[in-house]
């Protein structure tokens, strides 16, 4: 394994060396905090805990382990970093306060590392879920740095390409002091390739770790006037959308509108970036859609809001009647479908749930909400909730009983 990490090392060295000259580094800010020039502003640090997240659903299911760390380890820094742009927007908003520091993570480049470890000085490396590099750990390992990984989960994509590439995989976790799981079967999965079978543990999903704040009426209002809803409206969220399933909602919510035209969706897009495209298909779909940064507060007439915002998805999900939690009717493995649930919100998704297969059973097991395999499904279930409003209001209070009794058996 010695002699993959040194050609590892060596291609990537190679591969920066030779775009670096491409890049203007004087204004590229998002090349210089890349390549790690831009940590003396933030540090250093003594005998911090570097807590690092990919991106946006990692940051929040990291969220309660920060208070979680402040509480136990009141003497130690905390430093927080993030691979992905949202997910460094995201931190800033919700930990930022809570740690010594919110950093973009470097790449796996040897002398970047080098330097964020200098700066950062970390007695524990806390992993959050996924984002495995062989450089960071193979550093972090080399100065005798504890190395855990948390909240851990395998997707059946991701423990295909482990069991075909197995020999590195036991060496890449090796690297890591203990690995935390959310489940029994992401345990499964990581000792059927052989890794340190005392090195492995189950201990549930932290993202039930989270306090579920209920949305109070004032909250409500606001928010009711700010995306222009109406009372008496009927709104229908679906958040974390993925490219092919904004048709199929529009589609489906069009056909409802004429039964139903107090019907108000609300798209959000996993990715903002898309939300320009979002609108477009809405138009083209006959909608009149509105961006949510384009509408003074009240002053709007659309049928199809749009969220191109990032952290207020989490809050608007309190709005809906019923829900819709996207990457699910597409292959990509689902997204957290807590957020809606947690609101007494009946919560409806695909058949792609690999992500988060714990936790859509058991939101199925408790009739908190509903599998639909396509969009013809999806339009029958919504109807049937708008139809019975008993039903639709029961479903979502069943819930409650998932959240706060979660096994991790």
């Amino acid at each position: 394994m010695t002699i993959l990490l040194i050609f590892y090392q060596a291609v990537f060295s190679f591969a920066v060396l030779v775009l670096l000259p491409f890049f203007p580094l004087k204004r590229g800010r998002k090349m210089r905090q890349k390549l790690g020039l831009d940590l003396k502003e933030v540090g250093p640090f003594r005998n911090s805990i570097w807590v690092h997240a990919l991106s946006v659903g990692e940051v929040m299911s990291a969220v309660p382990l920060i208070d979680v760390l402040n509480e136990q380890f009141p003497e130690n820094d905390i430093v927080f970093s993030a691979t992905t742009q949202q997910g460094i927007a995201v931190a800033r908003k919700h930990v930022e306060g809570k740690v010594k520091a919110v950093i973009p993570m470097p790449m796996d480049f040897w002398w970047s590392i080098r330097r964020a470890l200098l700066c950062v000085n970390p007695a524990v490396f806390v992993l959050v879920e996924t984002d495995i590099w062989p450089g960071l750990l193979s550093a972090v390992r080399r100065k005798r740095i504890k190395c855990l990984l948390v909240n851990g989960r395998i997707s059946p994509k991701t423990y295909a390409a482990y069991r075909k590439f197995s020999f590195v995989v036991r060496t890449m976790f090796g690297f890591f002091d203990s690995c935390l799981l959310q489940s029994d079967l992401d345990r499964e999965r990581l000792l059927a390739v052989g890794v340190d079978r005392k090195k492995v543990k189950t201990t549930g999903n932290i993202k039930f770790d989270r306090p579920w704040v209920p949305m109070e009426e004032g909250e409500k209002t606001h928010w009711m006037k700010t995306l222009g809803i109406r009372k008496g409206d009927i709104v229908i969220v679906a958040g974390s959308t993925h490219q092919g399933e904004e048709v199929i909602l529009l589609r489906t919510c069009r056909r409802i509108m004429k039964k139903y035209p107090e019907v108000h969706l609300v798209i959000a897009p996993r990715r903002i970036e898309r939300a320009a495209e979002v609108f477009s298909i809405a138009q083209d779909e006959g909608f009149s859609p509105a961006l949510k940064t384009s509408i003074a507060s009240g002053a709007v007439d659309a049928d199809v809001l749009i969220l191109d915002t990032l952290g207020e998805l989490g809050r608007i999900y309190g709005l809906a009647q019923i829900s819709f939690v996207g990457g699910s009717l597409v292959p990509f493995g689902g997204h957290n479908l807590l957020e809606p649930a947690s609101f007494g919100c009946p919560v409806l998704f695909g058949p792609h749930t690999e992500n988060f297969v714990r936790m859509s059973e058991q939101i199925i097991r408790m009739e908190g909400g509903w599998r639909v395999q396509d969009g013809e499904q999806l339009e029958k279930a919504i109807l049937q909730l708008l139809q019975d409003r008993d039903l639709c209001r029961s479903m979502g209070g069943r819930f409650f009983p998932v959240l706060w009794r979660w096994d991790t058996n």
